[in-house]
């Protein structure tokens, strides 16, 4: 692994050369942004790809597309470059001016319902950074992806990311008026047989596990009238009257406070997990992505708005 004192003269530019024309596309539209010639922008993309002895971009006319080696390099120079960017800016004493890009991968019902209002005003506070964000509920590579940092809703277990919890997350089981004035409510665990269940299908079990109030492990085998991978879906299919749903409070509490679905088997204890920021151990956490970090544990902190009426 080279240090900045190990480039080549010109691999900074160059480098600043390639990650624009990855970020807008093509060659041509780089060469616009930049304000030079297109022959110019080549011409540092190919002294580039010649010195590391490796293809990066796989260029036709109009567009230009990663090589795998394209893509490790493009991660990795861009966090050198934001990393110098973020350098500077220390050095000139304009702390509270954070400069660079964060990337960041979060679970896509979380993400769009709670993450978003606050990276928006994340960046009203930091106008001067970029944000790049992943929506999935699946778990992506952080090292691989180039991504600074993760939110993750789990039980986690061991791994090598660094954790730090931002809030718990509660779940409960609903239904709406409508479903459980046809069907009836459960008054027990075992009545959940009976019914038509909604299963999110990106648990690592069929089953739900809930507590009865005596404290004994109840285990429910789930048949799923529908089975889906976002969150958002089911609920909406809950308040339609399809079944029953176990579910985040973080995604129910605006359904629940206008009465389009009603806990049920209150008494009953349901699994509960935590919002995680998690980054890796191997990676150098820039001062942008702590003050990132910081804002949002106390955005949420240990009793969310979401659970205020809970």
């Amino acid at each position: 692994m080279f240090t900045l004192g190990e480039l080549p003269v010109g691999q900074f530019e160059d480098m600043q050369v390639f990650i624009r024309v990855v970020d807008a596309g093509s060659i041509s539209k780089a060469a616009e942004q930049l304000g030079i010639a297109k022959s110019a922008v080549s011409r540092r993309l190919a002294d580039l790809e010649s010195r590391l002895g490796v293809r990066l971009l796989n260029r036709t006319t109009r567009i230009s597309s990663l090589t795998e080696a394209g893509n490790g390099f493009y991660q990795r120079s861009r966090k050198i470059i934001d990393d110098v960017t973020e350098l500077n800016a220390l050095t000139n004493q304009s702390n509270s001016a954070l400069e660079g890009t964060i990337n960041i991968a979060v679970p896509l019902s979380f993400g769009l319902s709670h993450l978003a209002p606050a990276i928006n005003d994340f960046i009203k506070l930091h106008p001067e950074l970029s944000i790049n964000i992943n929506f999935s509920d699946q778990q992506v590579n952080l090292v691989e992806e180039g991504i600074d940092l993760a939110v993750r809703i789990a039980d986690l277990k061991d791994s090598s990311l660094i954790a730090r919890r931002i809030s718990p997350i509660k779940t409960l089981i609903c239904a709406s008026p409508a479903y459980l004035q046809k069907h009836g409510t459960p008054k027990i665990a075992d009545d959940l047989k009976h019914h038509a269940l909604l299963s999110y299908n990106l648990t690592d079990s069929s089953a739900w596990q809930l507590k009865d109030p005596q404290g004994k492990q109840q285990l429910i085998n789930v048949k799923a009238k529908i089975i889906a991978n976002n969150g958002e879906f089911l609920k909406d299919m809950a308040i339609a009257g399809h079944g029953i749903v176990m579910m985040p409070t973080f995604i129910l509490w605006q359904a629940i406070a206008k009465g389009e679905l009603l806990p049920i088997l209150s008494d009953y204890t349901t699994p509960q997990l935590n919002a995680y920021v998690v980054y890796p151990q191997t990676r150098y956490l820039s001062q942008r992505t702590r003050v990132l970090i910081d804002f949002l544990v106390e955005r949420f902190g240990e009793n969310p708005y979401w659970d205020k009426n809970f």
